[in-house]
């Protein structure tokens, strides 16, 4: 193989990202060598790294010039020394959570509490992140190098590209497991329409979701997310109402047992209140989607109804591990993903144009295989 590869580098806060030739990274020990075939791009990546300061103060980036890519999936090329479970030619989705082993939190088992926590690719949650940060780079590079406890197996019958929407079905799946979700609760996702809403639509059928209300302000979209998981989706258009009366009288003044709330950085607060006031007593709340900002809550009524308000940041490669077998065994189905397929020398055409898409539904994808 060739001793360098293709890779886009970012130099600067809010500049292009270049495309570069550097040497091919050599897998250390407990870490394996993929050969990238696709890499998912957040949608909202641009805004993100134009105002990283401001929604992001006290999260770290790598030192750049950095490789950047959050969600790649390939194929095993190279394993370092003590990796037993994976082998060159597994294809594998790659999680970017990345944790330092020795820590509090990591030597409890919760590696995704670490308190050097950082997405490869992307940034960290702590100043002691950077090491990490730099260690391990992201996909956008024809090659990149993940310690072994990152890897999920794919099946042959899951794509590339659809592998690699993971980040944001796993981020959804572990929420609704942190929330207990199952058949008979009453589940509530704020923005269903989203990329990160979508999951739950999809996710319906493998986890048995019986009573799902999802909210939006696309109608057409709406229309599209009706159609998926078998009938089981209540929607509402928040053109037409505040959702706390919707959610109330769908369900029979009873309310919401779940609610998970997948916006944005700069959506409004108000939508979020009501989400927690269409909750029924003893209902948790979930925030994944980075709602930003001092929120003000009725406390009181918290304590009187027994309600919970948690974060859900990311989730676990196990867990990524069961989406993957869920998708083998033809529960998990991500055929209405529309993939759209950039190759890498177009990383800032596909970085700058993601603001047109079909919601939730559109997939974009940076392929190191692609050619332009």
């Amino acid at each position: 193989m060739s001793a360098t590869m293709r890779a886009a580098r970012m130099h600067h806060v809010g500049e292009p990202m270049r495309l570069e030739e550097l040497p091919v990274p050599e897998p250390g020990r407990g870490d394996v060598r993929v050969a990238v075939h696709a890499v998912n791009i957040v949608p909202n990546l641009a805004n993100i790294l134009n105002m990283w300061t401001t929604w992001f103060p006290h999260s770290p980036l790598p030192t750049l010039p950095a490789i950047f890519g959050l969600d790649p999936a390939g194929v095993v090329e190279a394993v370092g020394e003590g990796v037993q479970a994976f082998k060159p030619g597994d294809r594998v989705y790659v999680n970017p959570g990345r944790s330092c082993g020795s820590c509090r939190s990591c030597r409890s088992g919760d590696s995704i509490n670490c308190a050097s926590y950082a997405f490869a690719g992307y940034f960290g949650f702590s100043p002691t992140a950077v090491d990490l940060l730099d260690r391990y780079q992201g996909g956008l590079a024809e090659y990149m190098v993940a310690p072994a406890y990152s890897l999920v197996k794919l099946p042959d019958s899951l794509s590339f590209e659809a592998a690699a929407r993971f980040g944001y079905i796993g981020t959804m799946y572990s929420a609704l497991r942190k929330a207990e979700a199952g058949p008979g609760k009453t589940i509530l996702i704020n923005g269903i329409s989203g990329t990160l809403g979508i999951a739950a639509a999809l996710l319906a059928p493998a986890m048995g979701l019986t009573h799902v209300y999802g909210t939006g302000r696309d109608k057409a979209l709406l229309d599209q997310v009706g159609k998926l998981a078998g009938g089981r989706l209540h929607l509402h258009s928040l053109d037409d109402g505040p959702l706390d009366d919707w959610v109330r009288e769908e369900t029979g003044g009873y309310g919401a047992d779940i609610y998970v709330d997948a916006l944005g950085p700069g959506a409004p607060h108000e939508t979020f209140r009501a989400g927690m006031r269409a909750m029924a007593r003893g209902g948790i709340a979930v925030n994944i989607g980075a709602v930003a900002g001092d929120l003000p809550i009725d406390i009181h009524r918290m304590m009187d109804q027994q309600l919970r308000l948690i974060g859900s940041a990311w989730f676990t490669s196990a867990e990524g591990q069961t989406m993957a077998d869920m998708a083998g065994a033809g529960l998990l189905d991500l055929s209405p993903l529309e993939h759209h397929v950039y190759p890498l020398e177009q990383v800032n055409e596909a970085i700058s144009g993601i603001a047109v898409r079909n919601g939730g539904f559109s997939n974009f994808i940076i392929s190191p295989t692609a050619t332009a």
